[in-house]
């Protein structure tokens, strides 16, 4: 029986149930190639199309997993935040990992890292997880910054080679942060 997603809520922000609207949007911002570039290739329709069916099947088997984002009254969907089960085989699996992705018009304003805190509350609090990793490679400064200013801590013992990805391929080599339950929020 698939599990209810729930709705979150940040000051600025929806963390929502992905609705067929989202699509067209999502598409355009997997296509777009600063957004991916940190990605082994951009998005065209029919494959985005089957990343948000596989989305909102985790939702379905997990109960949380990647949320779209809204800007009440201002954008329905500007991309995604949230949690996602590690679905290849590595040192630090089984594990949760927190991940995000925006469509370019919203980058630096806040809205991953607002949105991400409210994902790790619901992971820590309503979830009941003991930790959440978080990977990319070495030179997305971007995301390692949002990493490091969520309390995410550098596990350079657990960084690894992407297996989804071949040997020489640019993006193989990932970095892994960690986050403990009793971690966060931790003042």
């Amino acid at each position: 029986m698939p599990h209810p997603v729930p709705s979150l809520r940040s000051e600025r922000l929806i963390l929502r149930p992905w609705m067929p609207e989202d699509r067209a949007p999502f598409a355009a911002m997997n296509a777009d190639p600063q957004v991916m570039a940190y990605f082994p290739a951009c998005l065209d329709r029919e494959q985005s199309d089957a990343l948000a069916a596989r989305i909102e099947a985790h939702f379905a088997e997990h109960g949380y997993g990647w949320w779209a984002l809204e800007v009440p009254g201002e954008e329905s969907f500007i991309g995604y935040v949230g949690l996602q089960v590690v679905d290849f085989p590595a040192a630090f699996a089984p594990a949760v990992a927190i991940g995000w992705r925006l469509a370019q018009a919203h980058w630096e304003l806040g809205y991953a890292h607002e949105a991400a805190e409210r994902v790790l509350d619901h992971a820590f609090d309503e979830l009941g997880l003991e930790e959440v990793v978080a990977f990319t490679v070495p030179d997305n400064r971007n995301s390692l910054g949002l990493m490091q200013r969520l309390g995410m801590r550098r596990d350079p013992a657990a960084d690894f080679e992407h297996p989804h990805l071949p040997r020489d391929h640019r993006l193989r080599h990932h970095q892994l942060y960690r986050l403990r339950a009793g971690e966060w929020r931790q003042e």
